[in-house]
C-alpha cells in the first residue's frame, strides 16, 4: 500500500540524472528538504531558487553536479492535521508530496528527481533503525528515567533544543516537566569534538558557529566539596567562577539532588515544594526552600552558609548543586534579596577603590580586581581562578574540571506518525534490539485513524510480539523517533537512494561532504548540530571516514509581506484586498488597515501563493524577483511593484529577439569598447555568483541589457555583434 502511494507521486517529467564521473570534479548542492505541509510557499521558492542558481552555474562550468530533492515526511503536523480532517497521516502526507512536487516542477528547478526520498517510506527508515541498533550496541543509545519537557498540547516529549522561551517549538504551549523513561543518544560524548571542529568549517557563517558554540557551552571551572556541618555528608558543586569563592553566602541544590530526595522522605513541606516547582518557570520565578542545613565554607574558618533547595538549579547541568555568590551573578543576587541573604563583593571594577564599590540591584559580572578574598586579593579574575584551583587541589577538596552545557539528545516521542524504535522488551526483563532481518519495524496498518490511534501504546495486536530467538513473549517499544533523527542523515541517502543498504562507502567518498548547503538560520542548533553528531557517530561505527557533513553553509533570509487586518480584527490575505479610492477593503467590503511587515505565515495570512504568481507571470519572473531585490542572506519584502518590475524586464528580454530578427545595421565601425564592456560584465556576473551575491549578478545583467540597448539605439553594433551579445546574455541569464 505504501509503495503504491509512493509511486503515485513519481513524475514522468524530464529529470537531471546524475552519476559518478571520474573525469569531472563533483559538486554537491543541497537545500534543506521541505516538510510536506500542503503547498510550497515563497520561502521555499527563494530557498530552492538560490540552490538552483548554484547548481546550474556549476553544471555550466563543467562540474558533475548532484542536486537532489526529498521530503521530511514524519512528524506531528501531519498527525494533527489528519486528526482534524479525519484522515490517515500517511494519506495526508503523500497527497501533499504530490501537490508540492507539482509546484516545484513548475519552477523549472534542475533537480535530480531519480533520487527522491520520503522519510516516512519504510525503505528509508529501515536503515535508520539499523543505525539505532548499532548505536545501542556501541553504548551510544541508552534508556533512562529522566525529567523531560512535556508538551501538553502535542502530548509528547521535546528535546531541550525544541523548547523556546519555555514553550513547545511547534505548539507554542507552556512546557511542563515530567518524569518518564526515555531513549537518549550520547551526543554529549562528542561535545569537545563538535566544538573544536567548528574551527574547520571555514565556509560557514560565523553567527551559526557562535550559536553552536554557545549551545555546546564549554566551560572551565572547578569541582569543590562543601562539607555539611555536624555530618559526614558532602555536597560536590561545579563552578566556572571559583575566583568568587570568598563571596559565597549560600548553597543551592536541585529538587532532584540525592540529599534533597533523602531529606524529603520525612519532610512534607519539602515534598510539597518539590511538587510545586514542577509548575513554575525558573526563568521568571526564583523559588527556594531553606533545608535548615548549614555547610562549612571551605576557605573561611568557622563560617557556615545555609543550604537551600532552588528551582533554578538543574540536575542535568554540572552536579545539581551550586554555591551562590550574589554580588557577581544576577540570578544569585535576585535569590539573595528574596531570602535576605548576605551579599559580599569580591571583584571590584578596575577604576574604583574598595570603599567606593557597592552592589545595588545589578550584580557586577565584568573583569576586575579581587577584594575581600585573603590570598587572592589584588589579582585579576583570570589569575585568581588559576590560583584558587591550585589551592583547592592542594587542600584535596576538589579539582579543575571542564564542563559542557550540551545534554544528551532525547529521541523518544509518544506519537504515532514517526519511525518505530526497533526495541523489544522480553518477558524475562531483557531489553533487546530487533534482529536485522526483521527490519523495517513498520507502523501498524490502521483502517480508521483517530485520537486513540495517536499513540502506538494504545494499539494492541501491534505491540505484542515474540522474541525470534527464544520464542518468549515480548512487547515492542511504543515510542517513535524524534523527526530530527530522519533529517540527520538524509543527505547520505541521496547518494544512492534505491540501494538496499543506506549508502555505499564509495559514493560517500565521492559526493560528501555537501559542497553547498542552503537553509534557514533557525536550524543552526537543532538540525545542523544533530547532523554533525550523526556524521561523527556513523564514522565511529565504521560506516565511512567522514568528519563533517557540510563543507559550505549559506543561511538565506526570510520572505516578508505587509500584514492586513479588517475592522473585526481578522487577518486578511493580500489577494482578498481591493483598493477603493484611498481606502482598503476586504472581499466582504470591510475596511482594512495595514500592519507591520512580517515573515510570511499562514497564521497571519500575509502569504502569496507561488502557483498564483507562476500562473500570472511565469516561473522565470518569480525566480528573477527572488534573486534581484535583496542580498540572499537578508529578508526579502514581497511587493506587487517588485514582481511587476521583474515581469516587465523578462518581457524586455524577449523583445530583444524580435529586434534582432528585424535588425539592420550599416555599422562597420569598430564596436570593441562595447564588446569589452559586455565581456567584463559577464566575468563580474560569474564572480558574484561565486560570492553568493546573486542580487549583484542581477544588477550586472541589468547593466548588460542597458549597454546593449544604448548601442542599438545609437547604431553602434553590427548584427554579428548583436548576435554575439544575445548569446552571451542567454548564457549569463541561464542559472537565474
Amino acid at each position: 500500500v505504501v509503495e503504491k502511494k509512493w509511486q503515485q507521486v513519481w513524475s514522468d517529467n524530464e529529470v537531471f540524472q546524475t552519476s559518478k564521473e571520474a573525469n569531472k570534479k563533483k559538486y554537491y548542492v543541497l537545500e534543506m528538504f521541505p516538510y510536506p505541509s500542503g503547498k510550497i510557499h515563497m520561502g521555499h521558492v527563494r530557498n530552492y531558487t538560490l540552490g538552483d542558481v548554484v547548481a546550474r552555474y556549476k553544471r555550466m562550468k563543467g562540474f558533475n553536479v548532484l542536486h537532489p530533492m526529498g521530503w521530511d515526511a514524519f512528524g506531528l503536523p501531519a498527525e494533527n492535521a489528519a486528526l482534524t480532517e479525519n484522515k490517515h497521516p500517511e494519506d495526508w502526507t503523500y497527497k501533499n508530496i504530490k501537490t508540492m512536487k507539482d509546484q516545484l516542477l513548475q519552477m523549472g528547478l534542475s533537480l535530480d528527481w531519480t533520487r527522491e526520498i520520503a522519510t516516512c517510506h519504510p525503505e528509508y527508515y529501515k536503515h535508520e533503525q539499523k543505525f539505532f541498533i548499532d548505536m545501542f550496541k556501541a553504548d551510544l543509545a541508552y534508556k533512562k528515567e529522566a525529567e523531560v519537557n512535556w508538551d501538553p498540547v502535542d502530548k509528547t516529549v521535546l528535546a531541550n533544543e525544541q523548547v523556546i522561551d519555555g514553550r513547545g517549538w511547534r505548539s507554542g504551549a507552556l512546557v511542563e516537566k515530567k518524569k518518564l523513561s526515555q531513549w537518549f543518544l550520547k551526543i554529549s560524548k562528542y561535545s569537545d569534538e563538535l566544538l573544536k571542529d567548528l574551527d574547520n568549517l571555514k565556509d560557514w557563517p560565523n553567527k551559526v558557529k557562535v550559536m553552536q558554540s554557545n549551545w555546546i557551552g564549554r566551560s572551565i571551572g572547578a569541582e569543590i566539596d562543601f562539607k555539611i556541618a555536624q555530618s559526614d555528608k558532602k555536597v560536590k558543586i561545579f563552578t566556572t567562577r571559583p575566583d568568587t569563592i570568598f563571596g559565597a553566602t549560600f548553597l543551592a541544590l536541585s529538587t532532584e539532588h540525592e540529599l534533597v530526595l533523602e531529606a524529603s522522605r520525612n519532610n512534607n513541606k519539602l515534598k510539597r515544594f518539590i511538587e510545586d516547582c514542577k509548575g513554575i518557570n525558573p526563568d521568571k520565578d526564583k523559588k527556594g526552600f531553606d533545608t535548615g542545613l548549614l555547610a562549612n565554607h571551605p576557605f573561611i574558618k568557622e563560617k557556615k552558609i545555609p543550604v537551600f533547595v532552588a528551582n533554578f538549579v538543574l540536575q542535568e547541568y554540572g552536579l545539581g548543586a551550586i554555591f551562590g555568590c550574589p554580588a557577581h551573578d544576577q540570578r544569585d543576587l535576585d535569590f539573595a534579596k528574596e531570602y535576605n541573604l548576605d551579599v559580599i563583593p569580591v571583584v571590584q571594577p578596575y577604576d574604583l577603590k574598595e570603599n567606593d564599590f557597592k552592589i545595588g540591584n545589578e550584580a557586577f559580572t565584568d573583569d576586575g580586581t579581587i577584594i575581600n578574598s585573603e590570598f587572592l586579593n589584588g589579582l585579576d579574575v583570570s589569575n585568581a581562578k588559576n590560583k584558587i584551583i591550585i589551592e583547592i587541589e592542594n587542600k584535596k577538596i576538589g579539582r579543575k574540571k571542564i564542563n559542557f552545557k550540551l545534554r544528551d539528545w532525547g529521541i523518544s516521542r509518544q506519537r504515532f506518525w514517526g519511525c518505530p524504535i526497533p526495541i523489544i522488551y522480553r518477558e524475562d526483563g531483557k531489553i533487546l534490539p530487533v534482529e536485522d532481518e526483521e527490519l523495517p519495524v513498520k507502523l501498524p496498518d490502521i483502517k480508521k485513524f483517530n485520537e486513540s490511534s495517536s499513540a502506538l501504546n494504545n494499539i494492541s495486536g501491534w505491540k505484542e510480539t515474540v522474541c525470534s530467538k527464544t520464542g518468549m513473549k515480548a512487547y515492542r517499544e511504543t515510542d517513535t523517533f524524534d523527526t530530527f533523527f530522519e533529517s540527520s542523515w538524509y543527505y547520505f541517502r541521496y547518494c544512492n537512494a534505491r540501494l538496499d543498504k543506506p549508502f555505499d562507502k564509495s559514493d560517500i567518498d565521492y559526493w560528501l561532504p555537501v559542497d553547498q548547503y542552503i537553509g534557514g538560520v533557525e536550524h543552526a542548533i537543532l538540525h545542523l548540530l544533530y547532523s554533525r553528531f550523526f556524521t561523527k557517530a556513523l564514522r565511529d561505527l565504521g560506516y565511512f571516514k567522514l568528519n563533517e557533513p557540510f563543507k559550505g553553509l549559506f543561511t538565506q533570509g526570510m520572505v516578508t509581506h505587509i500584514t492586513y487586518k479588517n475592522k473585526n480584527g481578522e487577518w486578511v490575505e493580500p489577494k482578498d484586498i481591493e483598493k477603493l479610492e484611498e481606502t482598503l477593503k476586504d472581499k466582504n467590503g470591510l475596511s482594512v488597515e495595514t500592519g507591520k511587515v512580517e515573515k510570511m505565515s499562514k497564521s497571519k495570512k500575509n502569504v502569496v501563493d507561488p502557483s498564483d504568481i507562476i500562473d500570472l507571470y511565469g516561473a522565470d519572473t518569480a525566480r528573477w524577483f527572488m534573486l534581484s531585490d535583496s542580498p540572499p542572506e537578508r529578508d526579502l519584502q514581497w511587493t506587487e511593484t517588485g514582481i511587476a518590475a521583474s515581469y516587465k524586464f523578462i518581457n524586455k528580454l524577449y523583445e530583444l529577439i524580435d529586434r534582432f530578427i528585424n535588425y539592420k545595421s550599416n555599422n562597420q565601425k569598430d564596436s570593441r569598447d562595447i564588446i569589452e564592456a559586455l565581456k567584463e560584465i559577464t566575468n563580474q556576473v560569474s564572480e558574484n555568483i561565486e560570492l553568493f551575491q546573486f542580487n549583484k549578478s542581477v544588477a550586472k545583467i541589468y547593466e548588460f541589457v542597458n549597454i546593449l540597448n544604448d548601442a542599438l539605439l545609437k547604431n553602434k553594433l553590427s548584427k554579428e555583434n548583436f548576435k554575439w551579445s544575445l548569446e552571451k546574455l542567454s548564457i549569463i541569464l541561464q542559472p537565474f
